[in-house]
C-alpha cells in the first residue's frame, strides 16, 4: 500500500448565513480559513484508525464513508484536526473530504454528497474557492457564484462551548436581502464587513449568547466588521491586511476567547 496524506483547509465560520426567503434553503458565505485544517495520513498495515487531536468522525463511520466511497476499509488512518470540534470551523466536513479524497474521490459534487449522507449538512470545503459559492449548506448543492474576496486580514478566536450543527435545525434569521447586498458591494471590503456584521448581530439576537462581546470588541479595536459562525463558536474581526491593533490579541484573551487565531484570506 501507498503511503497517503491529504491536507483538507478549514474555515473560521461564516459571513453570512440564513434562509433565502421564508420558506428558502438555508444558505452561506463561507470565510476561508488557511490557518486550520484536518490532515489525513493512509499508512501500511491492517484497518485501524487514531485521531490523537480527539474524535472528529466515529470509527465506523469512517468504515461506512470509506465503503461508500467504494474503497473497502483498509490500512491504518490517522485523522487530526487542528480546530476544535463543534467550534464552527469546520472540522467535521474537512475530515469527511479528506476520507473521501483518501478514498480517491476528486469531484467537488462527488464529496459534497458523501459529507451530505454521512452528516445531512456540509461546508462547502470540497471545492477549490468555498467562499465564492451561495452553499446550501443542508442541500449539498451550489445555489450560485459569488465574486471573489477582496483581502482581509482576520483576528479571532473561539468564544463558548462547542456547538454542534444539527442539520434538522433551520431556525436562522432571513438573509436574501443581505446576499443581494453582497453581490453589489462585490471587492468593498468595507461594505462587505458591514453586511456580515449584519449576518452576524442577526443571528445572535435570534439564536444568542445575548452577551457576546464580539462586536464591542470590533469597535473597541476600529475593526470594519466582525462575524460569527452561525452554529459554532468561532467569532471573527475583519480588518484591512496590516490593520491589527497589537492591544486587540490580549483583548481577546481577556474577553473569554480560546485558541486566538490569525490569517489572511481574500483574493483582490
Amino acid at each position: 500500500m501507498t503511503r497517503q496524506a491529504v491536507r483538507v483547509a478549514g474555515h473560521f465560520g461564516e459571513l453570512v448565513q440564513g434562509r433565502m426567503g421564508p420558506d428558502g434553503p438555508v444558505a452561506l458565505i463561507t470565510l476561508p480559513c488557511p490557518a486550520l485544517a484536518v490532515t489525513a495520513h493512509l499508512l501500511p498495515g491492517q484497518f485501524a484508525l487514531h485521531q490523537p487531536g480527539g474524535r472528529v468522525v466515529p470509527r465506523a463511520e469512517v468504515r461506512r464513508l470509506l465503503s461508500v466511497a467504494g474503497r473497502a476499509p483498509r490500512g491504518r488512518i490517522v485523522l487530526c484536526a487542528g480546530m476544535p470540534v463543534g467550534g464552527g470551523a469546520g472540522a467535521s466536513t474537512a475530515a469527511r473530504v479528506a476520507l473521501g479524497r483518501l478514498a480517491g474521490l476528486r469531484a467537488p459534487e462527488d464529496l459534497a454528497a458523501l459529507c451530505l449522507a454521512s452528516e445531512g449538512a456540509s461546508d462547502p470545503l470540497m471545492y477549490p474557492a468555498p467562499e465564492r459559492l451561495l452553499w446550501a449548506s443542508r442541500l449539498g448543492t451550489v445555489i450560485d457564484r459569488l465574486p471573489p474576496l477582496p483581502r482581509m486580514e482576520i483576528l479571532g478566536g473561539f468564544y463558548g462551548p462547542p456547538r454542534r450543527t444539527d442539520p434538522r435545525d433551520s431556525r436562522f434569521a432571513e438573509v436574501g436581502d443581505l446576499v443581494a447586498d453582497w453581490r453589489q458591494a462585490a471587492g468593498d471590503l468595507a461594505a462587505l464587513a458591514r453586511i456580515a456584521s449584519q449576518s452576524a448581530a442577526r443571528c445572535l439576537s435570534l439564536r444568542g449568547p445575548a452577551d457576546d462581546p464580539t462586536a464591542e470588541l470590533a469597535r473597541r479595536h476600529g475593526a470594519l466588521g466582525w462575524s460569527v459562525a452561525h452554529t459554532g463558536s468561532a467569532r471573527a474581526l475583519i480588518f484591512a491586511p496590516g490593520m491589527v491593533p497589537q492591544a486587540a490579541v490580549a483583548d481577546l484573551h481577556r474577553a473569554g476567547f480560546s485558541r486566538i487565531t490569525r490569517f489572511r484570506t481574500g483574493e483582490c
